[in-house]
């Protein structure tokens, strides 16, 4: 299968090599060379590729806005990042706007096939260095809270306490507290576990696991 390639490149240099190299790739065929996003989004219609080769520092409109306008009329056709800017912001706001995969231009030309090929069979290939700020970038996204893991220690020890079949002034006494400052506690365990009653909290609590 001959894959269809768009290239979208201001430097006349960097778009020349990758015209070339994609001409002596077995598999792929370079269909459109342009200098900026506004050429890209008249022309890339007309090409119909598979895939496009997007820059991000393009003049006028930047490659992320081009990627973003090509997606809505051409949602199937697969977009490549291929730059020099390997900052977080940029990466992720290129996925969002539609980008298959985000590449620098220093990777092995080999390597660069390889994307492209893998981008048309489905894949979303990055380079080393984007993936594993991507993962870093997941890894640090805090786990949301559950209800129970919103309780203090003190109301954590009273649940556990009513959940045992205790009585509100025997948690008092159990734990060195008033009266009212238990009532306080069990109130605020009702507003996080979102319950009505001392058995729905209870129920949570024997449930937490």
């Amino acid at each position: 299968m001959n894959i269809r390639v768009s290239i979208v490149e201001d430097s006349r240099g960097t778009r020349e090599s990758l015209a070339e190299l994609l001409g002596r790739a077995p598999a792929l065929s370079c269909v459109g060379a342009h200098p900026s996003g506004e050429e890209a989004l008249r022309q890339i219609p007309v090409e119909k590729p598979d895939v496009v080769l997007m820059d991000i520092n393009l003049p006028k409109m930047n490659g992320i806005e081009c990627v973003e306008r090509l997606k809505q009329t051409m949602p199937k056709t697969q977009v490549l990042m291929l730059t020099t800017y390997d900052e977080s912001d940029l990466i992720f706001d290129s996925l969002r706007k539609g980008a298959s995969g985000y590449l620098l231009k220093n990777m092995p030309p080999a390597e660069l096939i390889q994307a492209i090929e893998q981008v048309h069979a489905g894949g979303a290939p990055m380079s080393m260095q984007i993936a594993r700020k991507v993962v870093n970038h997941f890894q640090k996204i805090k786990k949301p809270q559950s209800d129970m893991e919103q309780l203090t220690k003190r109301e954590h020890e009273i649940l556990a306490l009513l959940a045992k079949g205790f009585l509100y002034k025997e948690i008092a006494d159990q734990l060195g507290i008033t009266l009212s400052t238990v009532r306080a506690h069990l109130h605020a365990v009702y507003e996080k576990l979102h319950v009505q009653s001392r058995t729905e909290a209870v129920v949570k609590f024997l449930e937490r696991d």
